[in-house]
């Protein structure tokens, strides 16, 4: 059975929305070399609509001679979404169709590797309330952010992980994987 890993960032004071905002002065070679390995070590990738509209706008127009643009371009996507249609998806994406956490659990039943979830939002709430998520991957960001959205904001199951492992980089960037107990 394949796992789904979310890999998450979070400022100090628990935001995650706008990263490009906060954590740009951090992603240095460590972030990468992270960052590689969680990519690389996936087959496949889960995304909100949001996220796969940003991420789709935007990676396939860097440089493929890069490995981590060429893995992530290559990937198949598998993109949760209530507006989009299957034929609106494009960048090797597909459209989960009809009940988002039943379409996951037939992608973690299938053969393959892991999948590797960016982003938050509606999908990592019903991720989570599903109990689909096998590893999460939370980054925190030495950093502030005050106001913005917020990891799980409002969900209110109290839900124990477990630390599997932490990573400190030297920037401050501290990632702690869990996993649900």
């Amino acid at each position: 059975m394949r796992k789904i890993i979310e890999s998450t960032f979070v400022t100090t004071d628990g935001v995650v929305g706008e990263p490009h905002k906060w954590g740009g002065p951090y992603w240095d070679a460590e972030h990468s070399e992270y960052a590689s390995s969680l990519l690389f070590a996936s087959d496949a990738l889960l995304l909100g609509r949001e996220t796969y509209a940003g991420f789709a706008a935007v990676w396939p127009t860097r440089p493929e001679e890069d490995p981590y643009t060429a893995r992530i371009n290559a990937m198949p996507k598998y993109v949760a979404s209530r507006t989009l249609a299957q034929g609106d998806a494009t960048w090797n994406a597909t459209v989960l169709q009809g009940d988002v956490a039943d379409a996951v659990r037939a992608l973690k039943a299938e053969d393959g590797g892991d999948i590797l979830k960016f982003g938050t939002g509606s999908l990592s709430r019903t991720l989570l309330e599903a109990k689909l998520v096998d590893e999460y991957h939370f980054w925190i960001f030495p950093t502030i952010a005050g106001s913005g959205d917020r990891l799980f904001d409002g969900y209110a199951e109290l839900t124990h992980l477990d630390l599997l492992g932490t990573t400190t980089f030297k920037s401050g960037i501290v990632v702690h994987r869990l996993a649900p107990r």
